[in-house]
């Protein structure tokens, strides 16, 4: 009865029969990307690069969800992988189980989220099926993205930034009913129109990285780039990077793209990036073994920067891959420059050299996700085709396994989608206009 109920509505959603999702009957239930409780020691003892996604990942069919007031069930058209769904795959750091354990204490609407499984993702792309009381900006046939900035806003801390709120989430990791499936619960504060000249697997991959690149690099709330910023980017053709590459791009600022390959600086200069270190084949090692890092080669590598700028040292760096590149951030940043840090996927435990930053008045900001406004600003860039989604490969939903371990294992440029309830690429373009204005952009990544 479920798979009949969202064959109805995919044929809806494919036909243009949008005004008739109101009336469409709920499936009972759906198919989604999921973590077992039972699963979670499955990879002790093992490193983690050999822990392998397409072991802990499954497409299950799960109950529908109780709709709760200012929330939104959402037809799943395509989805992305992100980092927080390899560690949610890998049980790292901790499992995520933990996370629905603690929401589920906080009001018996959360105590939804905390079963014996969790519906992982955090973008999605697809079409309003039903919004619960309180719900007036949505309607049931919206076309819609999400960004995955899950709040509760009943106390004063979140309410100048609403990353700050004390009950805030990442929807689909720190929460349930994520975006790897084919229906999704949000609150619809997530919600945000789909930009309209994008098919849903490339509208479904900008959301998380996106808005975070926003926020760690042009808002108030992260480093405040202005025009002629020199701006040193780790994984410049990453899920991340590729975006931080982008706006300081459009924003007059000069972008140093840190990249791994010749594949990936060609990258780099498809997007109009001029300043470019291939970190492999200039071989730098930044640590001598597992517990002593290298100042030389920090300064060798600060070296190159000035090399490429003309003598100038970089106004901001933008930080994820953590503990393996940190020490060289610090030093790197020019007096009173900022390090902005929003993850640590080679490690969270930062070792630095204090003293270059102290005595240099060097600052580092540490930056999560983006507030609802950030999102939507950023969102409104893609839409008006400022800011190009850097999709290079989907799978479909019984591949997501694989999609992640894509990620996990390096072996990706841009972000990988997932179809969901699409039934192959290419649908959902509504402006041809737009599109065939910037296609190129938009393919950039495609087939890398």
């Amino acid at each position: 009865m479920s798979q009949h109920a969202l064959s109805e509505i995919r044929q809806a959603i494919l036909t243009d029969q949008l005004d008739a999702i109101g009336s469409l009957e709920l499936p009972a239930g759906y198919r989604g990307v999921t973590v077992h409780a039972d699963e979670v020691e499955m990879f002790d003892g093992m490193a983690s690069r050999d822990k392998d996604p397409r072991k802990s990942l499954h497409v299950d069919e799960v109950p529908t969800p109780e709709l709760g007031p200012g929330e939104a069930l959402v037809a799943v058209m395509a989805s992305a992988i992100n980092y927080n769904t390899v560690w949610t795959s890998i049980f790292e750091p901790i499992p995520t189980f933990k996370f629905l354990k603690r929401y589920g204490r906080l009001s018996p609407l959360a105590a939804r989220h905390d079963l014996p499984y969790h519906v992982v993702g955090s973008d999605l792309a697809g079409v309003v099926l039903r919004t619960g009381p309180g719900v007036h900006k949505w309607q049931p046939g919206d076309e819609v993205v999400a960004h995955c900035l899950n709040v509760e806003l009943e106390g004063p801390e979140g309410h100048n930034d609403t990353m700050l709120d004390s009950e805030q989430r990442i929807w689909g990791f720190e929460t349930n009913f994520g975006g790897l499936a084919e229906v999704s619960l949000v609150k619809a504060n997530q919600l945000m129109p789909k930009p309209a000249h994008l098919t849903w697997e490339e509208a479904a991959c900008p959301g998380l990285v996106n808005s975070t690149a926003y926020r760690q690099l042009v808002s108030r709330n992260g480093a405040d780039m202005k025009q002629g910023d020199v701006v040193l980017i780790w994984g410049a053709s990453g899920g991340l990077g590729s975006y931080a590459t982008q706006f300081a791009l459009a924003g007059g600022a000069i972008p140093v793209c840190v990249v791994s390959s010749e594949e990936k600086a060609e990258l780099c200069r498809k997007l109009g990036a001029e300043l470019i270190i291939d970190r492999d084949a200039e071989g730098y090692r930044f640590w001598k073994d597992e517990h002593t890092q290298d100042p030389k080669e920090w300064q060798r590598f600060g070296a190159k920067i000035r090399e490429l700028t003309g003598g100038e040292d970089p106004d901001i760096v933008f930080e994820h891959p953590g503990r393996e590149t940190f020490g060289a951030s610090v030093y790197a940043a020019r007096k009173g420059g900022t390090i902005v840090s929003c993850a640590s996927t080679s490690g969270y435990l930062h070792q630095f050299d204090n003293r270059y930053l102290w005595m240099n008045l060097k600052r580092i900001i540490g930056s999560h996700f983006a507030n609802y406004r950030e999102s939507w600003e950023a969102n409104r860039l893609i839409a008006k085709g400022r800011i190009h989604p850097t999709l290079s490969k989907a799978y479909p939903l019984e591949e997501t396994g694989q999609a992640a371990l894509d990620v996990h294992r390096n072996a990706h440029q841009g972000k990988v989608g997932v179809l969901c309830l699409s039934p192959e690429e290419g649908l959902g373009v509504r402006d041809h206009e737009l599109r065939a204005k910037h296609l190129d952009r938009i393919n950039t990544f495609r087939g890398v």
